[in-house]
């Protein structure tokens, strides 16, 4: 992972300018810096590196065959598979994976971006063009915006470039730019349309296609680990990760985070360490040194929505502790919940449409969701996530899967996520204990103590006058805060990034089908309540 910025006008550059923007996001890529002008010095891309792959030869800009450069940050898990098929009769000077994305440009022009299995916000610069495109979810981050003058700006991170531009937007997921052609919607799966989802349920289809997609994700040449809470999605990518580890004769490091030792995900953390055989960590944090990070987190996400900062804390907390110990790779369970309707407001769906429908749209705003909290709040500490519940492959295996089977139930006694759960229920070689492989969903932010939550808005009240609530719509007329919580954490976005641009790149999180619009899960009416687990007629 890393961070990349490119900058293309009609004049000549400023050079040492945009190598100072660059270093705003130093902390994405901490082990190598460089970049690369065009001849007519009208454009310039820059990488700020963390080196995952190939690290002795992998700094970037990496030329292609002749005049064209590429900034990547992601991985590409399938460079081998393309080196050996599509471009096989192709040179290559690195073993890193950005290169095979210059190589087919080269070879098949702007029709690439469905041949890369992976995550990606790239920029390729070909002498006065270039390209840049962003992975189908939008797993890494992207901003793009104009200045005065008509120049266009491309970053990873939005604090980057956002004092330089007019119109700053997040770069749309699953799309790609040319100034011929403008933006591409590459990435078009069937499931965007809810009524081809009606696939009968296979359960060994989907578990195997969740194996395959952590598989790809171990790809490494530095120390990998797994953050789990405890919870279904993280226990399980961590049980699939460290029988494959096993295999190889490799110890998997886990971690987890709370506010103490009876944190809910600090205990069932324990229990699946335990049972899967990890070398676990827990790391532990009092409210005040939660509350002291919240300015400096804010900077890192540039966000202002509730539930990703009560979420990215811990999650930032915990990332400064796996680095300093030397981990530079995650596997991470984000995801799941928006594929398998796993919040419980979910148990409030009117029907299996609209479940459907909702399912869908979640998936389609993950990057303004958890995939930002995921990426932003490691990337802070140069720590890279990977995610395999956000697999292409793996989508279009789960998205597709006829909603009758996904949608919970408490009255008839199917719980949220049912189908995963079940596929992975194997008596003879369990992957995960009974109670944690049926374990009632409890978001990150209430899992790691309530108390965190709890005194936050606590605290946020005291420092919120109600003349300031009184004010909010004028002073903040996008997405006004409606909490003074929110309203505490919009003024600290503000004093970051102070444009009306920056405020209109963030979406709040809402829950659906929901008196309140409280995003913890403690306010859903299901939370807590006993589900009877009861077996479904699979026919």
């Amino acid at each position: 992972m890393c961070g990349i910025l490119g900058v293309f006008e009609k004049g000549e550059l400023d050079i040492q300018k945009i190598q100072q923007l660059s270093k705003r996001m130093r902390h994405r890529g901490p082990d190598m810096q460089d970049f690369q002008v065009n001849a007519s010095r009208t454009g310039i891309i820059t990488h700020e590196r963390l080196a995952i792959i190939d690290l002795e030869n992998g700094k970037q800009p990496i030329q292609g065959s002749s005049t064209a450069y590429v900034v990547h940050n992601g991985e590409i898990y399938n460079h081998m598979l393309l080196k050996q098929n599509e471009l096989k009769d192709v040179e290559f000077r690195t073993n890193c994976d950005s290169e095979v994305i210059v190589k087919l440009y080269e070879k098949f022009g702007h029709d690439i971006c469905n041949k890369l299995d992976g995550v990606f916000g790239f920029i390729i610069m070909d002498e006065d063009k270039y390209m840049v495109a962003r992975d189908p979810i939008g797993i890494k981050p992207l901003y793009y915006g104009k200045d005065q003058s008509g120049a266009y700006y491309f970053a990873s991170e939005m604090k980057v470039i956002e004092d330089q531009v007019e119109d700053l937007l997040a770069f749309p997921p699953g799309h790609y730019f040319t100034v011929e052609t403008g933006f591409v919607k590459y990435y078009q799966p069937d499931w965007e349309d809810y009524t081809v989802c009606n696939d009968k349920l296979e359960l060994d289809k989907l578990k195997d296609a969740l194996i395959e997609a952590t598989r790809k994700r171990l790809m490494s040449d530095v120390p990998l680990g797994v953050l789990f809470s405890g919870g279904l999605d993280s226990s399980l990518i961590s049980s699939i990760t460290a029988r494959m580890l096993k295999e190889q004769g490799k110890k998997l490091h886990s971690f987890s985070v709370g506010i103490d030792e009876n944190a809910p995900d600090v205990i069932a953390a324990k229990k699946v360490a335990k049972f899967i055989g990890t070398e676990h960590h827990t790391i532990n944090f009092t409210f005040e040194e939660g509350l002291k990070i919240i300015n400096k987190l804010i900077w890192h996400l540039e966000t202002y929505d509730i539930t990703s900062i009560r979420a990215s804390t811990p999650m930032y907390i915990m990332s400064k502790y796996i680095t300093e110990i030397g981990i530079k790779v995650v596997l991470s369970g984000e995801g799941s919940d928006e594929i398998f309707g796993g919040y419980l407001y979910f148990h409030n769906a009117p029907s299996d449409v609209e479940f459907q429908k909702e399912t869908i749209r979640r998936v389609q705003l993950l990057s303004t969701a958890d995939c930002l909290r995921a990426d932003k709040s490691t990337m802070a500490w140069a720590l890279e996530a990977r995610v395999p519940f956000l697999d292409r492959h793996f989508l279009d295996v789960a998205m597709k899967i006829d909603p009758t089977y996904k949608r919970p139930d408490l009255h008839s006694g199917k719980m949220e996520k049912y189908i995963i759960r079940k596929a992975f229920d194997d008596l003879e070689n369990p992957w995960l204990p009974n109670d944690i492989l049926w374990r009632q969903k409890e978001q990150f932010s209430d899992g790691v103590g309530y108390s965190w939550i709890d005194q936050l808005v606590e605290y946020c009240a005291k420092q919120v006058t109600d003349e300031e609530m009184n004010k909010a719509e004028s002073l903040f007329p996008i997405n006004t805060p409606t909490t003074k919580e929110a309203m505490y954490m919009r003024k600290i976005f503000h004093s970051h990034f102070p444009t009306v641009a920056a405020a209109e790149t963030v979406k709040k999180w809402v829950p659906k089908w929901q008196e309140n619009e409280d995003p913890s899960g403690r306010a859903s009416n299901i939370h807590e309540k006993t589900v009877e687990i009861n077996e479904l007629t699979i026919s």
